[in-house]
């Protein structure tokens, strides 16, 4: 049987019988042979040993293939699993999977894994990987796997095997005497996953994540395909704890969160003070492209929510309230967890011209979502937050050029808060969804072009849309790397549909709106927590909850002191005064220490000359200028909204 086989560049191979993923290799060249690790037939990812069975579309899967990373990741899942057996016999595998970053093995097993095991099995699976296994697939009858599994102990993996549906494919992989239940596809053998992997914690996990089953102990590892990336990546790690922002929040006392409001904010003076120039920022933004701030209720009624399609779409994640209205009569209201359907009712309750559109409606909306407990962290992951919302409703004609300004206006809006590196996906059609095919091409076309209206490169994310929309998703990248979903613009030609909206054309038609639901920073809370891990506490003057600490070396200069601070204030710029008994180096440190961005120092030849002594963060250099002087310097930095400067930059 002559089998062909068409490679990525376009030529074709014959093969006198099936071959498989190394044969096909192998006629290539032994050295692209020597380094294959899968392969790709029509798209889908195959163990290299797989035949071949008719005439395909092949490429060859190596390190520097996107691929790689996935696969290598699992296999480390699977010999960390071989390790923990061979160390620990008693204990059942469950389930592994590659993760972002890395990958996790659940256990069952009677006695807890302490963080010293973590070096044994990581040191066991050197050793598996020095063995070098062979990795084989094969293909097992249902029922006899289920019996095998139980026989080993391994009642998880029968428990698996059982709920798979009938008909499914079989597959365990074998690598020296450790079997698991598997799809695959894997690397050949062991000693291909190399030694760029580590061991980071233990954690708890339900059995199918269902609190009703059994606590496993989960196993953490991060693999990368080589040292550099790995050291690359715990580097990454050791910043990103220095810049902890729950660590620095405390430090910098700006905020906390505790048991009695789950998911929720205490802001503290600092604190809120920064959280109001990020918003006063926002508004400066929106007020100059001519949004109209709005204000909705924060409880409504569900049948709001169901018109909306969100009752049945999201209700899991909503916080319900059941009152009595008397008279036997309850009414079921919802917390809002977005702002458009009260949006969509500001807009109903006026009948609306073409000339009125644009209508650009904003809002801080006070929304609140049901996050699991173990879900959430610090200020990325709450259960209350502020939004800065937003909603257009225009003609369709207008619609790409609204949504090509809101993304300019984010992209400008990042720069300025000190993120240069972008990227935009656009999240397609998901496969629960409203609307007909129809208007979801046509939603998709609309962003499409308006990323070619901003002159910028997107790439798509398939069925990641919102179930009324698809949505352009801005990604920012912080400091030392992270990416950040943020910003988002989605077309929504469906609420409208469901909420019967309409215009006066020019025509005196009657017409349906486009919306578009636009957020910049998302959630303020989170955005606040990305600052702070962006700039490790040091944030710009201009945002600064106290941008001027002013400290004497003397007594004699308290009350001119008390005058600075008074004229700082004046000129709007938040000035704290220290003039406690304390030695000027302890003051300073303690305010560095504080990040505070610039530090006045007077002593008898500064309040004499009414001058200040300038300490800036991070910077070795300080400058003695007239007090009127120092005060312009610092306005023109806070106007300008310039960046942290230190003498490493």
């Amino acid at each position: 049987m002559s089998i062909s086989i068409r490679l990525p560049d376009g030529s074709e191979r014959p093969f006198d019988a099936p071959p498989t993923g190394t044969d096909v290799a192998l006629s290539i060249g032994a050295g692209l042979a020597k380094a294959a690790l899968a392969i790709k037939v029509n798209g889908e990812l195959r163990d290299l040993t797989r035949v071949i069975e008719q005439d395909a579309d092949v490429e060859i899967i190596t390190g520097k293939s996107p691929e790689a990373l996935e696969l290598l990741r699992h296999d480390a899942a699977h010999v960390m699993a071989e390790a923990v057996q061979e160390l620990y016999p008693d204990t059942q595998v469950t389930i592994g999977p590659a993760i972002e970053n890395g990958f996790y093995y659940d256990f069952a097993r009677d006695e807890p894994f302490k963080p010293e095991d973590l070096e044994k099995i990581e040191a066991k699976m050197r050793e598996i990987v020095k063995r070098d296994e062979p990795i084989a697939r094969e293909v097992w009858d249902r029922n006899e796997a289920i019996e095998w599994f139980k026989a080993q102990g391994e009642a998880y993996k029968a428990e698996i095997i059982a709920d798979l549906p009938e008909g499914e494919t079989i597959t365990v992989y074998r690598q020296g005497q450790f079997v698991d239940l598997c799809r695959g596809p894997h690397l050949p053998s062991t000693g291909k996953l190399g030694k760029a992997f580590k061991l980071m914690k233990l954690a708890g996990a339900y059995w199918r994540g269902d609190s009703n089953n059994a606590m496993l102990q989960r196993i953490y590892g991060t693999a990368w395909t080589n040292d550099k990336e790995l050291k690359a990546y715990l580097t990454q790690l050791e910043e990103a704890e220095k810049r902890d922002h729950r660590r620095l929040g405390k430090q910098l006392d700006l905020f906390h969160i505790q048991d009695e409001a789950v998911g929720q904010v205490f802001w503290h003076p600092k604190g809120y003070t920064l959280f109001r120039q990020l918003e006063a920022y926002v508004r400066e933004k929106i007020d100059a492209r001519n949004y109209v701030e709005v204000k909705t209720p924060l409880l409504m009624d569900r049948k709001l929510w169901e018109a909306s399609g969100h009752w049945d779409k999201y209700r899991e994640n909503m916080f319900i309230a059941e009152v009595d209205e008397g008279s036997n009569e309850t009414r079921m209201l919802a917390v809002k967890p977005m702002n458009c359907p009260g949006h969509v009712q500001l807009y109903a309750n006026t009948l609306h011209s073409y000339r009125d559109l644009p209508l650009r409606m904003a809002e801080f909306g006070a929304c609140h979502r049901y996050e699991p407990s173990g879900a959430l962290h610090g200020l990325m992951r709450v259960r209350g937050f502020i939004m800065d919302d937003a909603h257009i409703f225009c003609t369709p004609e207008q619609l790409p050029t609204e949504a090509a300004e809101a993304g300019k206006l984010i992209f400008e809006m990042y720069r300025e808060l000190g993120f240069d590196e972008v990227e935009v996906k656009l999240a397609t059609r998901p496969e629960q969804r409203i609307g007909s095919d129809a208007i979801w091409d046509r939603a998709e076309s609309e962003l499409k072009q308006a990323c070619e209206m901003m002159g910028v490169d997107y790439v798509v994310a398939e069925g990641d849309g919102a179930f009324y929309g698809p949505k352009l998703e801005f990604t920012l990248y912080d400091a030392i790397g992270r990416g950040w979903q943020c910003g988002t613009v989605q077309v929504d030609f469906n609420l409208p549909e469901r909420f019967g909206i309409e215009y006066v054309a020019e025509d005196g038609s009657r017409q349906r709106p486009a919306m578009l639901h636009r957020a910049i920073l998302g959630s303020l809370e989170r955005f606040i927590g990305i600052l702070i891990e962006q700039y490790a506490g040091a944030l710009p003057l201009w945002l600064a909850p106290v941008q001027v600490a002013v400290t004497t070396i003397v007594s004699d200069a308290d009350d001119y002191a008390r005058e600075v601070v008074a004229a700082l204030k004046q000129a709007g710029i938040r000035a704290e005064l220290d003039i406690r008994n304390e030695k000027i180096n302890r003051k300073i440190r303690e305010h560095s220490n504080n990040k505070v961005p610039a530090i006045f120092v007077l002593g008898r030849n500064e309040a004499e000359e009414a001058q200040v002594t300038i300490r800036r963060l991070g910077q070795k250099q300080q400058k003695t200028l007239a007090l009127a002087e120092a005060i312009e310097w610092l306005q023109a930095e806070i106007r300008e909204r310039r960046r942290p400067q230190s003498d490493a930059a």
